[in-house]
């Protein structure tokens, strides 16, 4: 299926990339962060264990985990990999990235190799000091290097960027739709819900706004995306709460209310229902040092 997003709102920024060879210790569980990951395995293999299931990593291939996606490494022998961690700049409050479904796995182009190296030759800075998510994926972290971003010479900028198309246009060449609407009523929605998503979002607004009953509205909703328009709605406030907390010192109750959460009480329950703990919890877990 043909992409008609317009290039200029992609934003992609390097927060980490490095060489990573393992003895048998890349073995990390549960890990869900608010960055995409991708990986060139050079030798070796090691596994991922995602929703979708459990991957083998395998020399000459690249390997592409989105962002807020809870996953597991699993790793009994010499393991060596390229890593980059990828930070969607959002310029509107639509994700690109979010928009698609990518294949794990794809084949290495030929340069592809050299790419990733020359990504870590001008970014050297950005190498991980640990390979344990818990030292890097924190506050202090991807704060520091967003800075570490803007304050780069702009040509390290502009080649930086351009690598990071390259390599993602590997998986955009087989992505998918994550929902394949073919109702146009639904797909206004779509696009109305991700502009006010700050805002409180009712369902028998939306379903006027569609022209529908609001029974009808959900079973059609449903039907074109696979969720009810509730759990779609609170997937994407809950993901944006996220990145508020590990990415500002915004107080909980402002972000609940950024979102159109009146109620602060049932913005911490269903965040708690959500991640697994409440978002004071969320932030100190990432405010780690």
């Amino acid at each position: 299926m043909v992409m008609n997003y317009p290039i200029d709102k992609l934003h992609l920024l390097t927060l980490n990339v490095g060489l990573a060879d393992h003895m048998a210790d890349w073995n990390w569980k549960n890990v869900r962060s608010p960055f995409a990951r991708l990986y060139y395995v050079t030798d070796g293999t090691a596994q991922v264990e995602m929703p979708s299931g459990v991957y083998t990593l395998i020399p000459n291939h690249l390997y592409f985990i989105p962002a807020y996606t809870m996953h597991s490494y699993i790793c009994d022998a010499p393991f060596s990999h390229y890593y980059i961690h990828i930070y969607e700049d959002m310029h509107s409050d639509m994700s690109i990235l979010d928009q698609w479904d990518y294949p794990v796995e794809v084949k290495a182009a030929p340069g592809d190799l050299e790419l990733v190296r020359r990504l870590c030759f001008i970014n050297p800075f950005l190498k991980l000091q640990q390979s344990d998510p818990e030292a890097y994926d924190n506050h202090q972290t991807l704060i520091s290097n967003l800075e570490l971003n803007q304050r780069r010479p702009f040509c390290d900028k502009v080649e930086s960027r351009g690598i990071l198309y390259i390599l993602m246009s590997r998986f955009l060449k087989y992505a998918t739709p994550k929902a394949d609407v073919k109702d146009d009523r639904i797909h206004l929605t779509l696009a109305y819900i991700r502009k006010h998503i700050g805002e409180r979002l009712d369902i028998e607004q939306l379903a006027e706004k569609a022209c529908m009953s609001k029974d009808h509205f959900i079973r059609v909703f449903k039907h074109e995306t696979g969720e009810t328009p509730n759990a779609f709605i609170t997937k994407r406030k809950l993901e944006k709460a996220e990145l508020t907390l590990v990415t500002t010192n915004m107080a909980v109750n402002r972000i609940a209310d950024a979102l159109g959460y009146d109620d602060y009480s049932y913005f911490n329950r269903i965040f708690k229902k959500n991640s697994g703990m409440t978002p004071q919890q969320y932030r100190k877990s990432h405010f780690k040092l």
